[in-house]
């Protein structure tokens, strides 16, 4: 564990004042020299965290038959094809859909006509659906994405990342952060030499600057 890390996170989480609400804790980061014009360039990754979000992440599946059978006890949600025809026409239960749930799974089959009727929704949030292959059981994958987090900085050198809950360890804190920039600075033509900053915060809280190795 990163000690220099662990010390600006436990800062973090004992110097910012206590609310009447759960607060995440996240990270910023500042990019530089990097051409977020072009969106090849841009950071776009989905980070499976080794402690989890530290709250419910919530996964819709659209599936029929054996596979919305297997998904039916771990998904929050399966929503059955006859159901996409229903949403595109229902512009607005569509976009509260797409806003109440964290991510998306979709059997292969019914890829092709949910790109064609919600991804005018699900697209510009980030949320369309993963494939599940043929035959698959999507209970695995469904687990996987209860602790993932989404990296995405768009067209902006500043963006966050969730990194947990002050109801967890700083030591669980710090090994998600980490987890989370190793796979961004693999993701960075110069690595680390491609991050301005970085800062540790609470929700409400100040921001705690993290040394750049």
């Amino acid at each position: 564990m990163d000690k220099a890390i662990y010390e600006v996170v436990k800062k973090a989480l004992e110097e910012s004042r206590k609310r009447n609400f759960l607060e995440s804790v996240e990270i910023a980061i500042n990019l530089k020299y990097v051409d977020l014009a072009d969106p090849k360039k841009r950071i776009n990754e989905e980070i499976a965290l080794p402690h989890g979000r530290g709250k419910e992440i919530k996964v819709a599946v659209f599936a029929s038959g054996d596979t919305a059978y297997r998904a039916k006890n771990s998904a929050d949600l399966v929503i059955p094809p006859e159901e996409i025809d229903k949403l595109a026409e229902d512009k607005r239960r569509a976009k509260k859909l797409a806003n109440t749930y964290d991510y998306f799974l979709a059997e292969s089959a019914l890829m092709t006509k949910i790109g064609k009727v919600l991804g005018v929704v699900l697209g510009p949030r980030g949320k369309m659906p993963k494939p599940i292959p043929p035959g698959s059981d999507p209970t695995q994958i469904i687990s996987n994405l209860k602790r993932t987090v989404r990296a995405r900085s768009r067209e902006k050198r500043t963006f966050h990342v969730p990194v947990g809950t002050r109801a967890m360890k700083p030591e669980e804190i710090t090994e998600n952060i980490e987890e989370v920039l190793k796979k961004i600075t693999s993701k960075l033509e110069k690595g680390t030499g491609n991050i301005e900053s970085i800062y540790v915060k609470t929700t409400m809280g100040p921001a705690y600057r993290l040394e750049v190795k």
